[in-house]
């Protein structure tokens, strides 16, 4: 079971809401809304993004890596090389 289970409705509320930042994003761009302001609801959804990532890797963290070091051995170093990977393209957006 995903880490993230528990918490299954809160994120998939997050998600629509970030959905909606998104598509208000397109109505703006569809209306010809000002430079700026789409930048700086693409900034918004962006943050809004990262926020989500985070509050699952965390999970990630707390549950799946938690279980493996208790576990040790090579399903550890996989979780740990796992994480690492996924901090990195976290890192690199």
């Amino acid at each position: 079971m995903p880490a993230y289970a528990d918490r299954r409705e809160e994120h998939l509320r997050r998600l629509r809401r970030i959905e909606g930042q998104v598509r208000g994003l397109q109505r703006m761009v569809d209306e010809d809304v000002y430079c700026i302001d789409v930048l700086t609801q693409v900034s918004a959804s962006t943050k809004a993004l990262q926020a989500f990532a985070l509050q699952l890797l965390e999970e990630h963290l707390r549950h799946c890596v938690a279980h493996a070091a208790k576990e040790g051995g090579a399903e550890m170093d996989a979780k740990v090389e796992e994480a690492t990977a996924a901090i990195a393209r976290l890192l690199r957006t």
